[in-house]
């Protein structure tokens, strides 16, 4: 069947954050069945949620509703023609590539596999995998000749996850096939969904490896910048003054220091040094890009610890928060993740790692809020502001009786930092932060009878009316015009507060 007369039969293997998109955008144009082997991972997205969030809740009802189908059973493939794979392929604990899942996969689709199907790979693998070690096990499940009965391609994805901009539909496509014919047909069916077209490779070896340099170029760039992130901590520079900087120049690359994890930049290059290997050849350059990075946890680990250390903080008592367990923002996917190797190693020392929702306002309140709209899913607009409000100051009542914080406290979803002397202490003769400089303007306003407004970050005299004072900074001791506007408060006059008043009502009609 050419894919130019009609609907192709499609089959998504593996519904990860790279088949569940690819298999939604078919099926808008095709017939598409989505096959995964987890069972719970199939009842999930027939409920019409999918947990890696690469689709919304409404993204995935409308592809359902277009046609959609999922399941694991491989009888529910047979009538596809065209089936695509989109499994991990991740490495083992000494960093060989492990294509046990790739193998699996080519064994169910050779299972159900017909005369003049195609099969499309998309998982990152080595040059030349698809065909020495993929094709084989299709002949072997199926008794089909390649190139003869059935065709091969690869077409290397190219999903970032997390990323709602560059989605599948909007990327340009590598395809590639094993026959110039097959390649006709792999081509138009992915044109199909593609708003930026496609680049036909010259054989699938060429895609391949196109993709594993990709990713392998980024940790290669990403490895030279935390090689010189360290050099400039032992030199006392701020690495990203320096990036900012050399960034003025038209062609310099403004990679990042950081850690470097996930399903891809962190796994690809090692598929490339293991081909190289058995190759004769020793990767010198890619091995030491990765090296580098993977010692990036040990790095940044070491690092905190020496903060804490040199901030004279005891050990024992230091609290160390990690914002975000994934592998990267937006994504929910903590798979080969280098924050939890920087966990691993702050556990070592003993510390205090604290799960941000019990110790954090911020994330307690949000905990809070999720509750608050899971219990009254009907409630939008003004009433959820409302319901917000409220929540919030609820949250700031100090009442021991019948605030929300101490119930929070009891019910072990609440951590209190200090102890309860401090915190006794502190309500009589607050630390001078942003809130006593704010509370010693309340109290001037209240002692003269000024009129006046406060906000968290902001403090206003409405009687003489004056500009507002904006304090941002949480924790600022001092602040210049907040206690200049303060002792100006305690130096009113009563008179002064009356004439306000009596413009504020229209006693003195508007000036001429």
């Amino acid at each position: 069947m050419k894919a130019n007369e009609g609907k192709m039969k499609i089959a998504i293997i593996g519904l990860g954050y790279v088949g569940l998109p690819l298999a939604a955008a078919f099926a808008a144009k095709h017939e598409v069945v989505g096959f995964d082997v987890c069972l719970e991972r199939i009842e999930e997205l027939r409920g019409g949620h999918d947990r890696t969030l690469e689709l919304s809740d409404e993204e995935l009802a409308a592809a359902i509703q277009n046609g959609l189908k999922f399941s694991a059973k491989l009888d529910d493939m047979r009538q596809s023609n065209f089936y695509i794979v989109c499994v991990p392929t991740p490495v083992d604990r000494l960093n060989r590539p492990d294509l046990t899942p790739l193998i699996k996969a080519s064994e169910s689709v050779g299972a159900v596999l017909k005369k003049g199907d195609i099969v499309v790979y998309e998982s990152t693998v080595y040059p030349g995998a698809t065909e020495e070690d993929c094709v084989p096990v299709l002949e072997r499940a199926s008794g089909l000749k390649f190139n003869r009965d059935f065709f091969c391609g690869y077409s290397p994805e190219r999903i970032n996850p997390g990323d709602k901009i560059h989605t599948v539909t909007k990327i340009k496509k590598i395809v590639s096939a094993s026959t110039p014919e097959a390649l006709d047909v792999v081509d138009s069916v992915y044109l199909s969904i593609l708003q930026n077209g496609t680049f036909r490779a010259s054989s699938i070896k060429v895609a391949e490896a196109a993709k594993v340099i990709e990713n392998t170029q980024r940790d290669i760039n990403i490895g030279f910048i935390n090689e010189l992130a360290i050099l400039f901590g032992k030199l006392g520079i701020n690495t990203n003054d320096v990036i900012d900087a050399a960034a003025t120049k038209w062609n310099f690359l403004s990679f990042r220091p950081g850690l470097v994890g996930g399903h891809c930049i962190g796994v690809d290059p090692y598929y490339f040094i293991y081909k190289a290997q058995n190759l004769g050849y020793h990767s010198q350059l890619i091995s030491t890009g990765r090296r580098i990075n993977d010692d990036m946890s040990g790095f940044v680990a070491h690092a905190v610890v020496r903060e804490i250390v040199r901030a004279k903080v005891d050990l024992a008592k230091a609290h160390v928060h990690l914002f975000g367990m994934a592998f990267k923002e937006n994504c929910p996917d903590t798979r080969n993740s280098r924050a939890a190797d920087v966990y691993r190693i702050l556990q070592e020392y003993d510390l205090t790692l604290a799960a941000i929702d019990t110790e954090v306002d911020w994330a307690i309140k949000r905990r809070l809020m999720r509750a608050q709209r899971e219990r009254h899913p009907q409630l939008s607009g003004q009433s959820l502001e409302t319901l917000r409000s409220r929540v919030d100051l609820a949250y700031h009542d100090l009442n021991a009786e019948a605030g929300l914080v101490p119930r929070l406290v009891a019910e072990g979803a609440m951590v209190n930092l200090c102890e309860p002397e401090e915190i006794e202490r502190a309500r009589h003769t607050p630390p001078a932060t942003r809130a006593a400089l704010r509370g010693a303007f309340v109290a001037a306003c209240l002692e003269v009878g000024a009129d006046f407004s406060v906000s968290w970050e902001s403090l206003r005299l409405d009687s003489p009316p004056t500009a507002p004072v904006d304090l941002p900074d949480p924790l600022e001791t001092a602040h210049e015009a907040a206690e200049s506007l303060t002792q100006r408060v305690l130096g009113l006059r009563p008179e002064d507060m009356h004439r306000i008043d009596l413009v504020g009502r229209g006693g003195l009609g508007a000036p001429g």
